[in-house]
């Protein structure tokens, strides 16, 4: 195994080991999705994505490509494509980040503070300028309607398991196995 394949697989495990919800891709360990919570204190708060990560084969001595999956409005995330701007990914990466970094300071770093002089949503960006208030409310009501938890289960995912069940849904799948009795 190469150096950047062990790499790889290390940031890969460091990352699951964080708590996050990593969604392998073809069972590939370039290409994954990561469920991601919008930070706390922000207009973000609430809302969970589905970032796809891919690894090139120059990792990490080449940043990953990041996007979201689902929608976010923001002026640095392409509204169509979910490609993020955001200089330490796109052209001061350095070997000596890691995965963890990504979703643990550039991602809630990135939306706690836009940088609407960069843009790749122009209309986020303008409204930005022109009336902040309107803005975060926009970005509230894209969370809403785009960022809840079970938007980003939709996205990509087939099947489910047990533990993602409501309880509502949890009981009425018992009783209906209980009321079955074997002959």
């Amino acid at each position: 195994m190469s150096s950047p394949s062990k790499r790889r697989e290390m940031d890969l495990m460091k990352l699951m080991m964080s708590d996050y919800k990593v969604e392998m891709i073809n069972d590939s360990m370039q290409e994954f999705y990561v469920e991601f919570n919008g930070p706390k204190e922000s207009p973000y708060q609430g809302g969970v994505w589905k970032i796809r990560v891919e690894l090139p084969d120059a990792y990490p001595y080449k940043s990953p490509s990041i996007g979201f999956v689902n929608k976010i409005y923001h002026p640095n995330v392409d509204e169509m494509s979910g490609s993020v701007c955001l200089d330490v990914i796109n052209q001061t990466w350095s070997p000596m980040f890691d995965l963890v970094n990504v979703f643990e300071l550039f991602l809630p770093q990135l939306l706690l503070y836009p940088n609407p002089s960069d843009p790749l949503n122009g209309e986020a960006s303008a409204l930005m300028f022109r009336d902040r208030t309107a803005y975060e409310q926009r970005v509230k009501e894209y969370c809403e309607k785009y960022a809840k938890p079970e938007d980003i289960g939709g996205v990509t995912e087939e099947n489910s398991s047990d533990e993602e069940l409501s309880e509502d849904e949890y009981h009425s799948s018992d009783e209906a196995v209980a009321g079955q009795a074997d002959p």
